[in-house]
């Protein structure tokens, strides 16, 4: 009876978070004067799949997708390899001052990104950065505070044993990242390239900064092409919205076995 209960409770939450993803699906479909319609009307009819076709000519979705896949890819690339290797110094290297350094690391995540938003694009303008991917892209190579301490959390679960077999076999340090530590990684890496994937794929702010060219727009700011001075496209913005949701909910079910691994074994151990 427990067991059916929390089985009930769970899905009557899942329907809960389900509402709105439904509520754009169906208004992908509708008419635009029955997207906002009193009473709501869930179900559409007629069924406008001509929606999707017109979301498409009004913006060059191909494009716009392309450019997104461009920077998040190299994004997860890059954050992948630089937290990897932070994680793997604090988790496995000794030298003094280290807890100092990893606790300033984490104190780093409390400053909000809107407090160094205007000094920093100063630099990346002052260098020639401006309307380029490389503000997107570059960041990415330096490291992110939570993913350092997803994977260091996760280094810290792998037994030393591991390493010092591999020293007396002759193994560099090196060698002890790129061979030990993370093949057995996987799950949390598999955990930082889904969050890395998902927040670089909605990012609004950074494109919007950043790039003027609209040839370069990603597809947030693609999305924002439906809302006018005097009016929106609702149905046309639920039906691209709909369409740019699948790559982020398609990679996290292909996912989600090392995701939810990476993030539990992460968040108990160390």
């Amino acid at each position: 009876m427990w067991r059916a209960a929390a089985y009930a409770a769970l899905i009557a939450g899942s329907v809960i978070a389900l509402i709105p993803f439904l509520w754009m699906a169906g208004s992908s479909f509708k008419d635009m004067s029955k997207v906002f319609a009193d009473p709501p009307q869930w179900w559409p009819h007629p069924w406008l799949w001509s929606n999707y076709a017109n979301a498409f000519r009004k913006m060059p979705f191909a494009l716009y997708t392309w450019n997104t896949l461009k920077i998040t890819i190299t994004c997860i690339l890059g954050q992948a390899l630089s937290c990897s290797l932070v994680a793997f110094g604090f988790a496995r290297m000794r030298f003094p001052g280290r807890n100092g350094l990893f606790i300033l690391l984490l104190c780093t995540m409390m400053l909000p990104a809107q407090v160094t938003m205007i000094p920093v694009f100063k630099i990346f303008a002052s260098v020639g950065w401006y309307d380029t991917y490389l503000p997107l892209i570059v960041p990415s190579f330096l490291g992110a505070p939570f993913f350092v301490f997803l994977l260091r959390q996760y280094f810290m679960t792998i037994p030393h044993e591991m390493d010092e077999a591999a020293r007396i076999d002759g193994a560099s340090t090196w060698q002890v990242y790129w061979r030990v530590l993370l093949p057995q990684a996987k799950p949390a890496l598999a955990a930082v390239a889904i969050f890395s994937f998902v927040w670089n794929w909605n990012d609004f702010l950074g494109p919007l900064i950043y790039l003027s060219t609209p040839a370069k727009r990603t597809i947030a700011l693609g999305l924002y092409t439906f809302l006018g001075q005097h009016g929106a496209d609702w149905n046309y913005l639920m039906a691209a919205s709909t369409v740019a949701m699948l790559p982020p909910l398609l990679l996290y079910f292909i996912g989600q076995k090392y995701f939810i691994q990476g993030v539990v074994i992460s968040g108990v151990k160390g």
